[in-house]
């Protein structure tokens, strides 16, 4: 409440002096002073998605993301959902809900489903199309700027990346299930996690991942293998042993990237931001695969699952703040992207509640600055935490 009241006399006192501010539109380029730091302002909006028709019910979210309209993209995963969730799909029924959705949602600004397809319903399977080889556990999602719908897979045997347009036809597989030979393949991946689109050259970054220690990134019109790199830009090993973990976030840092990595953003100024989530750090590189700088997240954490687990940007033409979704602390850390110091600290609380975040997974920002968050395991979310203008930093 006395940030709210705080964003409230920060547009009071912005009138005054004739300076327009309007929350809900991101105005990130704000001058700070030297006494305090203004930094986005979030609060959760459980209500933002409209309820589900056809008596359809989610699972694990293994993805989302947000396209250049602004639509918000949910990729969930049907077989994760309890038998007691899809009573109604069971073969006698058991009960009057529910049935698992198709596997891709769409969703406008607004929280209004516009369609849904999957592996059952997408254009592309048969009736003399060309076939693909669905995901056993789905994963990552990512749209492009021409609207087309990049998907991936996290089993050991998901070696394959999907391309559809956003009605769900197929375009173009990369890889092939079963059949990936280690992080120096260049036509299979290994379980990738994350996946972005380089506009400027054309180019898919992918984070692979869940079996490969790599950046790998392909021609995004062929599906060609280009490059891949490692940790500090070097040669992937996969057969490097780590340590026990309790040695591996004190002793010296990992010189290969641990399983998973998780998460690959390009930004505007051509940085390529690598999820090395087990290993409690992010990397940065150039586009061309040479090393810039890591920065240890919560390095001290000692649950398995790591702290890095995914990213966005804000909005800003400067992509002011870099977003980093800390599953295991339950937190959502928020850094100077130029610095590359943790200036706010969202969240700190498990739970399924408002303000309470659980296995949080995925995540995506939008043109407007509001943050959208996926759950995995027992989480089985998706919602929008709601940008509310700038305010002074907490003191957390």
């Amino acid at each position: 409440m006395k940030r709210l009241l705080l964003a409230a006399a920060i547009v009071a006192v912005a009138a005054c002096i004739g300076v327009a501010v309007e929350l809900g539109v991101a105005p990130f380029s704000t001058v700070t002073s030297a006494q305090e730091t203004q930094v986005p302002l979030f609060e959760p909006d459980p209500l933002w998605a409209e309820a589900l028709p056809n008596r359809w019910v989610t699972g694990q979210v293994g993805g989302v993301a947000v396209d250049s309209h602004d639509n918000v993209w949910v990729f969930h995963r049907p077989a994760t959902i309890p038998e007691g969730e899809r009573g109604a799909s069971l073969k006698p029924p058991a009960s009057e809900c529910c049935i698992p959705a198709p596997s891709v949602l769409e969703f406008s600004p607004d929280g209004k489903l516009l369609q849904a397809w999957g592996a059952s319903t997408s254009l592309g399977a048969g009736n003399g199309s060309p076939r693909y080889e669905w995901f056993t556990i789905e994963h990552g999602i990512y749209v492009d700027g021409n609207d087309n719908v990049w998907l991936s897979g996290s089993a050991k045997e998901d070696n394959q990346i999907l391309k559809f347009t956003r009605d769900g036809k197929f375009l173009m597989q990369i890889g092939h299930a079963g059949q990936n030979t280690g992080s120096g393949d260049t036509e299979n991946v290994g379980g990738p996690a994350g996946l972005f689109l380089y506009k400027k050259a054309n180019e898919l970054f992918v984070a692979d991942g869940y079996f490969n220690h790599r950046v790998v990134v392909f021609d995004a019109g062929t599906g060609k293998f280009k490059r891949a790199w490692g940790a500090y830009g070097r040669k992937p090993d996969d057969s490097y042993k780590f340590p026990p973990r309790p040695q591996l976030i004190a002793g010296d840092p990992p010189p290969q990237f641990n399983n998973p990595v998780h998460a690959v953003l390009v930004s505007n100024d051509d940085l390529v931001y690598v999820a090395d989530r087990t290993n409690n750090r992010l990397q940065i590189f150039n586009v061309d695969g040479t090393f810039v700088k890591e920065v240890f997240v919560a390095r001290n954490t000692l649950q398995q699952e790591g702290t890095v687990h995914n990213f966005a940007f804000s909005p800003d033409r400067e992509q002011r703040f870099l977003y980093v979704l800390d599953g295991s602390n339950k937190a959502i850390r928020v850094y100077n992207r130029q610095s590359m110091q943790m200036v706010e600290n969202i969240g700190g609380h498990a739970g399924h509640n408002a303000r309470e975040f659980f296995h949080a997974h995925s995540f995506a920002s939008d043109s407007k600055g509001n943050l959208f968050i996926g759950e995995v395991n027992d989480g089985q979310r998706y919602y929008r935490y709601a940008f509310k203008g700038m305010a002074a930093a907490s003191t957390k």
